[in-house]
């Protein structure tokens, strides 16, 4: 039987997944799809991800890359998939690629959004799509540390312990602090982002805007400086909103 390889764009509520990777134990966004891939097609199927999202991060946008027989049309493929799959993940779309496509070695970028509710009431409907924080913060301040971080640096301070990558360099085309109402997204793209590298960013911004550190603590820490180190945000305000590809490579 012919093969294709075949995109998958998924979107999910990370919540009760233990991230996208296949584990040992344990739900998985990667074990999960693969599940339903495999009993679709009666036998073992593998799917490669564009990026390996923590225990409770959430996707709009992630992308899966898969070697399947071409015994399905892909809207046939997509209507299979989503009949098969969890209520908390569902296949956004379907599309063939080249032979050599890889979800995360051909990316070029990825498009992350982090979510704030700045109110003093906490919230109730989307309480597992943003962290809460019932203080005033102040996001002049907070924009000022963020524009430090776009460009290409060293973000080592900004990478948690366990993080396998073999340089903690890299280029951001955006790092921006958004305010809607009492809502606060802050977006973040670029070619790539070490172990919590994010979570540990906001987590500063967060610091900042309460009037705990300075802004000029950012410059400093990307400069290789001692300096505070920022908690890291909760997994819960983070999503995955987009990976980007060349023309090319789809």
């Amino acid at each position: 039987m012919p093969h294709q390889t075949v995109a998958l764009t998924l979107a999910y509520e990370g919540t009760s997944f233990l991230g996208w990777q296949r584990q040992k134990e344990g739900r998985t966004v990667q074990a999960t799809l693969e599940k339903a891939l495999s009993q679709i097609f009666q036998r073992k199927i593998q799917a490669a991800g564009s990026a390996r999202t923590d225990s409770g991060v959430h996707a709009e946008g992630q992308v899966a890359s898969c070697r399947l027989p071409a015994a399905l049309s892909l809207p046939a493929l997509k209507k299979a998939l989503n009949a098969t799959l969890p209520e908390d993940l569902v296949v956004r779309s379907v599309r063939k690629v080249p032979k050599g496509f890889h979800a995360r070695f051909s990316a070029r970028a990825k498009s992350y959004r982090y979510t704030l509710l700045n109110q003093k009431t906490r919230p109730v409907f989307d309480r597992e799509r943003v962290v809460h924080v019932p203080v005033p913060l102040n996001l002049k301040a907070m924009r000022t540390a963020a524009r430090c971080f776009t460009g290409r640096h060293d973000f080592k301070a900004f990478q948690s312990s366990g993080s396998r990558a073999s340089s903690s360099t890299r280029k951001l085309t955006r790092f921006s602090v958004i305010s809607q109402g009492a809502r606060i997204r802050i977006e973040a793209q670029g070619n790539g982002f070490l172990y919590h590298m994010v979570r540990r960013m906001v987590g500063l911004l967060i610091e900042v805007g309460k009037g705990r550190i300075s802004p000029s603590t950012a410059a400093d820490l990307l400069r290789g400086k001692p300096g505070p180190i920022a908690p890291t945000a909760p997994a819960k305000g983070l999503c995955l909103v987009r990976v980007h590809y060349p023309k090319e490579a789809l």
